[in-house]
Parts: C-alpha cells; sequence; structure tokens
C-alpha cells in the first residue's frame, strides 16, 4: 500500500511538473484517483498531500532512458523534457545515449540493468539490432517501451510511444504538392537512416501523396533510378522501399547528406535544375542540403521540407532559408512515455489507441498528432504555444 501511495503522488506531480513544460499551470490538487489516466490527449489527475518542496525520492533508479545521439538537436530536446519532468517529481531516472552504434546501445541497456532499473524507455538507433537490448529487458523482468522509433522483430516490446509518422512524411509531400505549378518540376528524394523503420514509414507517408503527382507529370524524379523505376505503383513494398531509400539515405547526417546532395547535383543537367522540390527527411538533413541547393548557379528557387522543429531550421525558415517543418511536440510525446511507464510500474497495463506490428507482434501504442508549421503559422505553433520563446530567434 505504501509502494501504492507513492506511485500516485507521482503520477500527480509528473502530470504537474508535464502540464508546467507545456505552458499551463498545474491543476489544483484534487482526491487521489483509483486508476491511473494513460490516454494520449489527457493527462492523470492531481494527488493531495504533500506540498512541493516535499516530493518524493525514490532511492532505487525505477526507470531507464536510452537514446539514439547526443549529436542531433532533437534528441537533447527529448532530453531536456525527460529530466525537467522527472526531476520535478523527484523520480530518478538515468539517460543514456549510444552516439549511433547498436552495440554502445546494448551495453547502456545492460549498464541500465544492472541498476534495478523496473522499466526502460528506449529509443533504438537500429529498430532490428535493438532486438537483442529489448529481449535481455525482458528475461531481467524488466517492461520495455520502445520510444519514437519502432523496435523491431522480437516479442519484448511492451508499449510503443510515437507520433503519427505516417502523417509526416504526408504533410511534407501534400507542402510540396500544394506549392507546385504545371509540370516537369524537378523533384529530389532524400530520406533517413535504412537502419530505421521510422525512415520506411517517413517514406511510406510521402510516397503516397506523391506517387499520384509522379505519375500525372507534375513532377518528375531526379535523383533515384529506383524511384522512377517503380513511380507507377502507388503501394512499394517495403523491399521496394529499401531499394529507394538505398539511393536516397541521408543516414540522418548532416554530412552525408551534403555530400550526396552535392553528388546529386553535379550528376543533374541544368535542365534537371531551375525550379526545384526536395523532399528532405529532417530538419538537420533539409539545412544542409538546402545550403548545398542554393551554392548551385543553375538552381533558380528551391522548395525543401523538414521534420523536428529545430531551433537553427526554424530560423531558417525565418530567414526563407526552408519552406517548412513537420512539428512533434515532444513535451507530449514525453508525457505518453513517463503515463505509460508510471502504469507500468503499477502492474497496468497502458491505454493503447492502436497498434504498430513490429515484425513480430503487434505492439500496443499511442501516436500524437504533427503540425505543419512554414513561415505563416510559425509564431502560432511554436512561439504562442509556449514551446519556443521569441527572444530564441532573430527577424520574426
Amino acid at each position: 500500500m505504501r509502494f501504492k501511495g507513492f506511485v500516485l503522488m507521482l503520477l500527480a506531480l509528473v502530470t504537474s511538473s508535464v502540464l508546467a513544460a507545456c505552458g499551463g499551470a498545474p491543476a489544483a490538487p484534487t482526491a487521489a484517483p483509483t486508476t491511473a489516466s494513460t490516454g494520449a490527449t489527457t493527462a492523470p489527475t492531481g494527488a493531495t498531500t504533500a506540498p512541493a518542496t516535499a516530493a518524493p525520492t525514490n532511492s532505487t533508479l525505477a526507470v531507464g532512458i536510452v537514446l539514439p545521439t547526443k549529436d542531433e538537436p532533437r534528441w537533447i530536446q527529448d532530453e531536456t523534457r525527460f529530466k525537467e519532468a522527472l526531476t520535478a517529481a523527484g523520480y530518478q531516472v538515468e539517460i543514456l545515449f549510444s552516439q549511433g552504434d547498436s552495440a554502445k546501445e546494448k551495453a547502456n541497456v545492460e549498464a541500465l540493468l544492472t541498476k534495478g532499473i523496473k522499466v526502460l524507455i528506449i529509443c533504438p538507433q537500429d529498430g532490428t539490432a535493438a532486438a537483442a537490448a529489448a529481449d535481455a529487458a525482458r528475461k531481467a523482468g524488466v517492461k520495455v517501451i520502445s520510444y519514437d522509433r519502432l523496435i523491431r522483430e522480437t516479442d519484448a516490446v511492451d508499449y510503443y510511444v510515437t507520433f503519427d509518422s505516417l502523417a509526416v512524411g504526408a504533410n511534407q509531400a501534400k507542402y510540396l504538392v500544394d506549392n507546385a505549378k504545371g509540370t516537369g518540376n524537378p523533384l529530389y528524394l532524400y530520406a533517413g537512416a535504412s537502419s530505421d523503420n521510422n525512415a520506411f514509414v517517413f517514406f511510406q507517408g510521402a510516397w503516397k501523396v506523391l506517387q499520384p503527382k509522379i505519375a500525372d507529370g507534375t513532377f518528375v524524379i531526379k535523383n533515384s533510378s529506383e524511384a522512377v523505376a517503380l513511380q507507377a505503383k502507388a503501394d512499394l513494398t517495403r523491399d521496394e522501399q529499401a531499394k529507394i531509400i538505398g539511393q536516397i539515405t541521408t543516414n540522418w547526417d548532416f554530412n552525408v547528406a551534403k555530400t550526396l546532395a552535392e553528388s546529386n547535383l553535379t550528376s543533374a543537367t541544368a535542365a534537371d535544375k531551375g525550379n526545384v522540390f526536395i523532399l528532405a527527411p529532417n530538419d538537420g538533413t533539409a539545412r544542409s542540403i538546402a545550403d548545398t541547393f542554393k551554392a548551385d548557379k543553375d538552381v533558380k528557387s528551391y522548395l525543401v521540407t523538414g521534420q523536428d522543429a529545430e531551433k537553427a531550421s526554424v530560423q531558417y525558415i525565418i530567414d526563407g532559408k526552408q519552406s517548412m517543418t513537420v512539428f512533434k511536440d515532444v513535451r507530449t510525446l514525453v508525457k505518453d512515455a513517463i503515463t505509460a511507464a508510471v502504469s507500468l510500474l503499477q502492474g497496468k497495463t497502458p491505454t493503447a489507441s492502436g497498434v504498430y506490428n513490429n515484425g513480430k507482434v503487434d505492439v500496443p501504442a499511442v501516436q500524437s498528432a504533427v503540425v505543419t508549421v512554414d513561415k505563416a503559422n510559425l509564431k502560432a505553433s511554436l512561439i504562442d504555444s509556449g514551446y519556443y520563446q521569441a527572444s530564441d530567434f532573430t527577424g520574426l
């Protein structure tokens, strides 16, 4: 009963801290609920008693988090949000980074298991390779939450917290379609890492929107022979996607994206350039690709997509260097992950709004909505919502 009371108090404090991080004032304390709320959009209600100065402390490390790299601003955002919410709750957590290395990722998980964690939250570097880490956690009796990216080919995943990844790609592609006029518009395709399941889902969402406009001649693919060979197909198999992604992968790396874009432009004729449309997978690669295209004398104009609403890309959008980004509110994803973790600590099953098949089992999941942001709605979406401060940028 003492543990149950602690968890209820913890859940209340997590809710207050997350609401505060989202820009809203914490709700006044109410009577403790009998069950935990685990919905995607509704935060758990507060609990009574302890003042803010008496936050509970847990001497045992209960939650371990493993993120893919410190080298992308997106994951530093996630680290910050987790720390803000969990520290404010007096909840011990350790966050480790795998730095793009699946072996290091598994070592990180093993290190957390030796410290006695009860729940593992992991964003895999390589979705398939991470199955071994999930299996080790399951063997140790630890619950596994796959965070943002899906761990594949194992039944040792208890829950998946993600954004609507199909919508991310679809929103990117729709932006290009909505801004295209006439026919014969040069289209350059880029994708994330071939080891990342999300890269396939993003591309799948984008292809579904772009393919009809490729088929009717609105766009002409300029940098992937595999995509050209498959351009008549509205629905691609995973193997077919893999063939295309193999040619256009940036590996989520700024330098790889820059080198690939340079190679594509070197191979292209002046007629393949002009007013170009670019499907870039995320903000970091979008900036590198945009800078490369901007430097080419035969590129008259470009539209380039992104995702994650990184500060640097928000400034690029303000400055007219990047066209759009898909905003994925990390505050919501962190809240959902924490809510699921607390539910699992209570021995309960988090509420799911859907399932994702990981090649082995259907994993219960909750997915958050995404928002297209360009210069027109940037202030309302990112500043007025409290996600960023206006002082973070120039030229607003």
